[in-house]
Order: C-alpha cells, then structure tokens, then sequence
C-alpha cells in the first residue's frame, strides 16, 4: 500500500517506523511544516491512502486536498471538530472517503463500549454524579482530547448531563472534563462515577504509541476502495457511535 504521511510529531514518527518494518506498505509523500508546499496534488495521487495526524490548524485543509486528489484519508489529528459537520457532510455529498477517529487503538475503542454500557447501566442511578479526567504529553495542543469529547458524549447520551465543560464544575447538568499535560503520557482517561456511600471508576491508560499507529494502518488498509465517512466501529465491527 502507498501512503501518504501527513503530519511528522509523535504519531508520525512512529507510524513511519512501523510502515519500514512492513515490506508491503510504503511511504510516498510524507510532510511535515517545514515541507508542506510539497503536498502537490501530482505527489498526493501517487498514494493510495492518506493518513491524516498533523495539527488541528492544519487539518482541514489537509482533508479536502485529498478529496480533491480522490484519495482516501484516515484522520486521527483532534482539535477542529468546530468542522466536523461541514467535512462529513462534504464527503458524503460528494462521494469521497473519509475515516475519523479520535482514538486508533483497540483497546480505547473497546473502552468506548464499555463506558456506553455503564453509562446506560448508571442512568438509572441519579445518586451518583459523574466526572472525568484526561492526561497527556505536554506537546497536546488540544484540551480536552478528542478520545474524551467522544466519551464524554456517549454519557450525556445516557445520563442527566446535558453538556460537558473542560473544568470542574458544581452544576449537576454540567459533566466535568478536568485536562492535564505531563511530560511523555501517551494517554490516560478516567470516567468517575460517585455517590455519597461509594465510587466506580473505569481507566484506560496507553502504554506506549504502537496501538494507535497500529490501528491507523489497520484503518488505511480497510478503507481503499470504499466511498463515504467512516469510524473505527464499522473497521471493528462495534457498536459505540
């Protein structure tokens, strides 16, 4: 498979190493900002899949040259869902392929099952009151991360939260999201779950990069040939959007 790598921080690095390590894959076009200009559309039709992990600013425009180019595009950069409608909708209405995730790896999307069971199982137990917290490496731009937006929505979809907010909060309709930034985290969310007599909580914590790099390669390969906006749930076959 010919890929084209948008994006060269922490992701980037390691999906350059793990596509090395695979003789059937590889890299056709891999930018970065230092060479962004290079992202030809001459250079990006060469590839058969983009793998979308830049920066939020950066992101969008990003996605429609390879919708211009007919390139399939597996994004995993967070940080501009203000777009999110304008993007899906554009791939939809224009027969272009698209996969986003806020999360690549397996276990996370696991997690995300898990956490939309509790949360149908705990919606009818109003005495608990729900928070959540995230961590991540400090070179993050975006707070709070896109894996806990995601979770965050499947509570209030199950719960008397009507919207969350990325700080602590008193106002029982508000879900409190509290974000922190530490040196080389690779990830870690927490869903807390509270009464007065006792507590549940649920946390994934991310080992090391591999699993996410894992699943965007797992996703670029699924998606050639596919027309439309897809998840990692029609990749795994889940059930959680």
């Amino acid at each position: 498979m010919k890929i084209a790598l948008l994006g060269y921080g922490k992701m980037g690095k390691t999906l350059h190493k793990l596509i090395d390590e695979n003789p059937e894959d590889r890299i056709v076009l891999m930018v970065n900002s230092a060479n962004a200009s290079e992202m030809t559309i001459e250079l990006l039709e060469k590839a058969d899949v983009a793998i979308e992990f830049s920066t939020p600013e950066t992101a969008v425009d990003n996605i429609f040259r390879c919708f211009e180019c007919n390139v399939p595009v597996v994004v995993g950069t967070t940080g501009w869902l203000n777009r999110f409608d304008e993007v899906k909708d554009f791939c939809i209405a224009n027969d272009k392929a698209m996969l986003y995730a806020a999360n690549f790896s397996l276990g996370v999307n696991l997690f995300f099952q898990l956490n939309k069971q509790l949360a149908q199982i705990m919606k009818q137990w109003p005495a608990y009151d729900i928070s959540m917290e995230e961590t991540h490496h400090t070179a993050k731009k975006d707070a709070p991360s896109g894996t806990a937006i995601h979770l965050a929505n499947e509570v209030i979809n199950n719960s008397n939260k009507t919207k969350w907010v990325n700080a602590a909060s008193t106002n029982k309709e508000e879900l409190s999201i509290l974000s922190f930034r530490k040196d080389d985290v690779k990830g870690e969310h927490t869903i807390n779950w509270s009464s007065e007599e006792d507590s549940i909580s649920i946390t994934h914590s991310a080992n090391n990069r591999l699993g996410f790099a894992k699943g965007a390669l797992l996703a670029s390969n699924w998606i050639v040939g596919k027309k439309g906006f897809f998840s990692m749930a029609d990749v795994l076959g889940l059930e959680f959007d």
